[in-house]
């Protein structure tokens, strides 16, 4: 039976919700509570349901965060889990949607590895094309079986899990059979909806929610309003599609601006394709250097994402390691990239380093041409035979016009991908999808990373094509004039505040291409001792960011943004983009980012009063 009321609150809020749901892929830190995730919208999204306002477009604006980033979901992820969750009587944490097809097939798989459990996935129609059992149980370490019933069968017994697969959409309420622990609705195109199914399975929850914010990506806003809008009955008007064309300009972009002619991957976000590069790799080594141990080379206080999913890659493969990388302040880049080489080198193992530049937060580039010769160098295993070279990763996301891969640039005889998120400078905010870039050194690398990134289904959609079709040709003149800004913002910060450090690129640096929008600011500080004296410029970091936000609302946000269309965003590394980071390794600082669109005059007037302050 249908539940009206819940259908009718359905419809009033499609009718009423806020803009920003569709159109922001980062939202207010200020505003966000990441211990209350999703859970704090909700509840305050129930009791609007519960208690009717009278002006519900109000009432929805002023609902918290519910993510920080659309990635991780957004209001209308958090809807649609809500009303299926409605429907079948059970809390809207056992409800997770996904951009992707497969990714909640491996996120059960994943858990189940670590509590040695055997699965069995059950299906009625058939398997997405892509999933490939093969290469999931010989890369990924996955174990299960597969059965395929009759639509009238019951569900096989079984001394495990067991997934049921089904094209049925997840509104109907008794989709879930008898002696089924997780219910995925595949629906393409829009993505999928995994439900956790029972009471023994309430601690996959956390574990399944930590694949879709690492490896992949919540079903996107304008994919939830279509399954919204047909699960209330609402007419569906879909455009012509546009997907080659907008491939085209995309893929023709991107080789243009990084001056290669390897084909671009894109991707349904950065951490996409960057899990598909890790899994290609490493697909690589088991295929050509079975008995060798791989090293992924990580520094520990970058992006945490990156920082995240590569530790979270290695715990899931016994013959996969960490090794840091330390790349700012006192320790040097390349000495670091020499020393752990060497030393890999030695136990005859395989080295993928990833690697930031400029680095995050610390913004801070490398000498490229020592860069280049270390990487470049032949070095020999303990037996004193030629030890396998290694594969540099690159994260550009900070500088993506920067061309390391040209045939004359400076990283183009050495095994190199780069790759760059796309919710920055590519989209302008607009959307989330990634990319990479190979040079001539990698192309076979780069048909393993394409295998990988369609057995996980996290291609980009076709709508982030669309929105990148749009932004990447102007992408370049938008870098200049952000940075352009930037560069007037640090300098009057210099001559405001001398006492503060400043983090950002030399004027040589960016005479040689390397023009971020994005620098850090250490705040001077005061007190008796040095926990007086962090505490103090902790204090200082906030009262500044909330300044900005509380005098220039509509351009100044607390949150991670960096490389959209206007606007100039706030935030603490240590507290958003190093969540994950160790303790030891995070940067109580402030992390500034300007964008070509902004009133560069009102900024400086509103940071002369907090100077005045202190």
């Amino acid at each position: 039976m249908k539940d009206t009321k819940m259908l009718q609150y359905i419809t009033e809020v499609i009718n009423n919700m806020p803009t920003p749901w569709l159109d922001l892929t980062t939202h207010r830190l200020d505003i966000y509570n990441e211990n209350q995730a999703k859970t704090q919208f909700l509840t305050q999204f129930t009791t609007l349901f519960n208690n009717p306002p009278k002006d519900l477009t109000t009432a929805l604006q002023q609902l918290p965060t519910a993510y920080d980033y659309i990635r991780l979901g957004h209001p209308l992820s958090c809807v649609l889990e809500w009303a299926i969750a409605k429907i079948h009587h059970i809390p809207a944490e056992n409800v997770i949607s996904f951009s992707s097809l497969t990714i909640p097939i491996l996120a059960v798989l994943r858990k189940n590895v670590f509590d040695h459990k055997k699965t069995q996935l059950v299906y009625t129609n058939k398997l997405p094309d892509f999933l490939d059992q093969e290469l999931i149980k010989n890369i990924y370490g996955y174990c299960f079986d597969i059965k395929k019933i009759a639509p009238q069968d019951p569900i096989p017994a079984f001394d495990g899990s067991t997934i049921f697969i089904s094209e049925q959409a997840p509104f109907e309420p008794n989709a879930i059979a008898a002696g089924v622990d997780f219910f995925i609705s595949l629906q393409a195109p829009l993505g999928s909806v995994l439900i956790v199914n029972g009471a023994q399975n309430q601690d996959y929850i956390a574990a399944i929610q930590h694949v879709r914010r690492r490896e992949s990506i919540a079903m996107t806003p304008q994919n939830c309003l279509i399954a919204l809008q047909s699960l209330v009955g609402q007419r569906i008007s879909i455009p012509k599609s546009t997907l080659q064309q907008d491939q085209e300009i995309v893929l023709n972009c991107i080789q243009e601006i990084t001056h290669t002619t390897t084909k671009p991957l894109v991707a349904s976000s950065g951490l996409s394709i960057q899990y598909a590069i890790l899994m290609g790799l490493i697909h690589d080594a088991v295929q050509n250097h079975n008995h060798k141990k791989i090293k992924i080379i990580v520094p520990p206080n970058c992006y945490g994402g990156t920082n995240d999913q590569a530790r979270r890659v290695a715990a899931t493969l016994p013959n996969v390691e960490i090794v840091d990388l330390l790349v700012d302040g006192a320790n040097n880049m390349v000495q670091s990239i020499a020393r752990v080489l060497t030393q890999i080198a030695l136990e005859d193992a395989i080295p993928y380093i990833i690697a930031e530049i400029p680095t995050n937060p610390r913004v801070e580039v490398p000498d490229l041409i020592e860069l280049k010769t270390v990487l470049s160098q032949e070095r020999h295993t303990e037996s004193g035979s030629i030890a396998v070279a290694p594969v540099f990763i690159l994260d550009q996301t900070f500088c993506p016009n920067v061309p390391f891969l040209a045939p004359d640039g400076l990283l183009t005889s050495v095994q190199t991908i780069s790759f760059a998120s796309g919710s920055k400078f590519p989209s302008g905010g607009q959307c989330t999808a990634g990319y990479c870039v190979g040079n001539e050194q990698t192309d076979g690398f780069m048909q393993k990373i394409a295998l990988h990134l369609a057995l996980c289904d996290n291609e980009a959609t076709e709508l982030q094509y669309q929105i990148l079709a749009k932004q990447l040709p102007s992408m370049n003149q938008r870098i200049a004039a952000a940075y352009a800004n930037t560069r007037d913002f640090v300098t009057f910060i210099q001559t405001a505040l001398p006492e503060a450090k400043i983090n950002f690129v030399s004027e040589e640096l960016a005479q040689q291409g390397f023009t971020p929008s994005v620098f850090s600011l250490d705040l001077p500080t005061k007190g008796a001792t040095a926990q007086e004296k962090e505490n103090y410029k902790r204090d200082l970091n906030l009262q500044l960011i909330n300044l900005m936000i509380q005098e220039i609302p509509n351009e100044s946000k607390f949150c991670v943004s960096y490389g959209q269309l206007k606007g100039c965003y706030w935030t603490i590394p240590a507290t958003s983009t190093q969540g994950t980071t160790k303790e030891d390794d995070k940067d109580y600082i402030v992390r500034v980012s300007l964008s070509a669109n902004m009133d560069l005059e009102r900024h400086k007037k509103v940071f002369s009063n907090f100077v005045a302050t202190i």
